[in-house]
């Protein structure tokens, strides 16, 4: 059983009444609402929250690529992996990720990628998101109706550049290279461990099935809703042939562990309604262009997580409704581990990636939740699907360079 600790690096100073105030927390936010000198110190807050879960044990520290936004302050998720991949040991470098058709040509994907994993020892996870309609299709303007087309095309032509040993030439509808030949070239061969990254839809369950990619459903509204959709993936694995692996998939999970439910609710319960209220405070009109999710998942009666459907789903839930309804897990080490075990085996998931940093949490307390998770949770659940085997996992260099200090100051 493997977990990995998932970082959103979300913007924590927006007013109290920001939700009221402003339209969006995405695409068209304020400027003046941010900080610089404050967003400094969150940076590296951040990267100290995440080499610590390095140094407790986590399988994983997961970044992500998002834009315009307050929800979560990464627009490039490589330059954090490239900090972390020297200032972490053990734990993979889970990038989820790049979104492939943002980039032009994608071949730049191909080589940081390749990058990281050298520069790490070989412990990267590439990470192929479409990316949300917010930053897809507003923020970089990128038209619903061929963005998917261009993904599949830019996948193709990372994936190529990291395994033909040769020069080659590329032509595609939306990238033609005369001379393909990427330096680096990734240490993992043939190339690091792909997972997608997803919100529900039904194709990408298909087309990780066929390629034996790891297939993340990220999830906000808990484990309870997401047994639907899991449901369907492994519905579509078993169709397909498929290996029906745990390892293949993975979950997002919001965690909070403390002495007590009671002392949960103290020490956690205004940052998860800044989470609720203010990072997914998404207007309607950037949540879902139309043509970014495809026929067949709406036929399917998966529904964005953002919006006005989704805020409406959410409206006046308290800390109890949180909990009960599967958005959080939460309470003592105790009930944590049981509503954790339910999570996994009811979803047949060999990856969790769990937030413990949700909203407007401050270091000290995150780095409690971390201590405590690590400590009192994970040795409890290790051994779940003992019986299966990691094939989606990073296989670094056994001996790898440390980073060394040289030289004297005057």
């Amino acid at each position: 059983m493997n977990f990995h600790w998932f970082h959103l690096m979300p913007y924590r100073f927006l007013p109290p009444d920001f939700s009221q105030r402003y339209r969006s927390v995405w695409v068209d936010v304020p400027a003046e609402l941010f900080d610089a000198a404050r967003c400094h110190e969150l940076y590296n807050e951040f990267l100290d929250e995440l080499e610590f879960a390095d140094r407790m044990g986590f399988d994983g520290i997961c970044v992500n690529e998002h834009h315009q936004n307050a929800y979560g302050l990464m627009p490039s998720p490589n330059l954090m992996a490239a900090a972390l991949a020297r200032r972490t040991t053990n734990a993979a470098l889970v990038v989820l990720g790049n979104s492939l058709a943002l980039y032009n040509p994608p071949i730049r994907v191909a080589e940081e990628f390749a990058m990281l994993d050298c520069l790490s020892g070989g412990r990267l996870v590439a990470g192929f998101p479409v990316g949300t309609s917010m930053d897809t299709n507003f923020a970089y303007g990128m038209p619903p109706a061929t963005l998917r087309e261009r993904y599949y095309e830019a996948h193709d032509l990372i994936v190529q550049a990291w395994t033909r040993p040769e020069v080659f030439s590329f032509n595609g509808k939306y990238t033609q290279l005369r001379y393909v030949n990427i330096w680096p070239r990734p240490l993992q061969q043939p190339h690091p461990p792909i997972w997608i990254p997803g919100g529900g839809s039904v194709e990408t369950w298909e087309w990780t099935t066929q390629r034996n990619y790891l297939y993340c459903y990220l999830s906000y509204f808990g484990y309870k809703r997401a047994r639907a959709v899991m449901d369907g993936y492994w519905q579509t694995v078993e169709r397909l042939g498929g290996d029906m692996n745990p390892y293949r998939a993975g979950f997002l999970q919001l965690v909070c562990v403390a002495g007590s439910m009671e002392e949960a609710r103290r020490d956690y319960g205004e940052h998860i309604a800044y989470f609720y209220d203010k990072c997914l405070h998404v207007w309607n009109g950037w949540a879902d262009a139309p043509g970014y999710r495809t026929l067949r998942t709406l036929q399917a009666g998966i529904t964005a997580q953002v919006g006005a459907q989704a805020r409406a789903v959410r409206q006046h839930l308290t800390w109890d409704d949180y909990v009960e309804q599967g958005y959080i897990v939460a309470g003592s080490p105790a009930q944590v581990r049981e509503r954790l075990r339910e999570v996994i085996e009811g979803l047949r998931i060999g990856q969790v990636m769990v937030l413990c940093q949700i909203g407007s949490m401050p270091k000290d307390l995150t780095l409690r939740n971390i201590e405590l998770f690590t400590t009192e949770v994970i040795p409890h659940l290790r051994g779940i699907w003992r019986e299966h085997q990691d094939h989606w996992s990073p296989q670094p260099l056994a001996q790898r360079v440390p980073p060394q200090l040289t030289g004297t100051r005057p």
